[in-house]
């Protein structure tokens, strides 16, 4: 059993966050997310993509917004418990909760601190036979590091932003670039689509269209080509060394939802003074917050959860005032220390 004051689910950039507004405060947190890496969908959607909306940053990367706020964390030595989802909670009868993972991890805390955007999510799959036995080997749902792909044979399926916008910044590097697509017709931006029919003109991209993924061949987890077809029955086998599958992502809030915490569908309802929700002890913060004209954007989660780390040094120091101070008066403890990794 681990007995921390607060343990915020979702380590996203909000909670990250929230991690530091803890700290500042002097309350000790574990950290619990579905995906075996920190930044949420900064990391696993966009870790190249700039971002322009957070203050004092005209631009910068998701990749970068994360590493920026793991410094910032690292005096308060928080816990990542990754790759697991928060499940059975138990109230306590003097107060604070019991809180137990899928993977059995077991907490007790007097504050919760839910910063899970859309709840835990993952990548939809295509049905191919022998998917798994390429998973992570050679079939992929995220970019984390373009250089994984210098000099590959690539094969991307989709017809959105991500699948656009990665066709276009590994075209550079990577040995091909066919894109899959089961029209002609993409849904990325008109810009991005654009510079892609730029490239496929150029011949640095092949358009593999009115196509959807149909087979995998490889051995021993080596993908060798990817076979696709019309829904005429066409069939093509493409030479590839890596297939990105961009599909999207499905979400749900899973056992959450079970916890007595009330809200619009995917949401939980907040007052927007304190970030507390209609459970006692119980915060959310970020896109999985919800009140009459909220903003879904980073900053207005950011300043969630300010809201809900003040709001729960009431439960975790009861009957002890808060002496608000801002960062220059009190300060931050020495940096340097070590953010502690579990995955499950």
């Amino acid at each position: 059993m681990i007995e921390t004051d607060v343990l915020i689910i979702g380590a996203g950039p909000v909670g990250l966050f929230a991690v530091f507004e803890c700290g500042m405060l002097k309350m000790r947190t574990h950290v619990v997310d579905a995906l075996d890496m920190v930044g949420g969908q900064c990391a696993a959607l966009y870790p190249e993509k700039p971002i322009y909306d957070i203050p004092a940053h005209p631009s910068l990367t998701g990749e970068e917004l994360i590493k920026n706020l793991q410094a910032q964390i690292a005096p308060f030595h928080p816990t990542f418990h990754l790759g697991q989802q928060v499940e059975h909670l138990t109230h306590l009868p003097n107060g604070g909760f019991e809180v137990t993972t899928s993977k059995g991890t077991q907490f007790r805390v007097k504050a919760i601190i839910i910063a899970a955007g859309a709840g835990a999510f993952g990548p939809k799959r295509p049905p191919l036979a022998n998917l798994e036995d390429y998973e992570g080997s050679g079939v992929f749902y995220y970019v984390t590091q373009k250089e994984r792909f210098r000099g590959k044979r690539l094969v991307i399926a989709g017809g959105g932003d991500s699948a656009v916008d990665w066709a276009i910044a590994l075209s550079d590097i990577a040995a091909s670039v066919q894109v899959v697509h089961r029209r002609a017709q993409f849904r990325a931006s008109p810009e991005t689509t654009a510079r892609l029919h730029e490239l496929a003109n150029a011949g640095r991209i092949e358009l593999v269209v009115p196509y959807q993924l149909a087979s995998l061949e490889g051995d021993a987890g080596t993908l060798t080509g990817v076979g696709v077809e019309t829904l005429d029955g066409d069939r093509r086998l493409l030479a590839a060394d890596a297939l990105l599958a961009f599909f999207g992502l499905s979400s749900n809030l899973g056992p959450l939802t079970q916890w007595g915490v009330e809200g619009p569908k995917g949401t939980f309802a907040i007052d927007p003074a304190t970030g507390e929700t209609n459970v006692p002890g119980i915060f959310a913060c970020g896109d999985v917050a919800s009140y009459p004209h909220k903003l879904k954007l980073i900053l207005t989660g950011f300043a969630e959860a300010a809201q809900s780390a003040h709001k729960a040094y009431a439960y975790v120091f009861p009957g002890k005032a808060l002496h608000f101070e801002h960062s220059t008066t009190s300060g931050v403890p020495s940096a340097g220390s070590e953010v502690i990794l579990n995955v499950a």
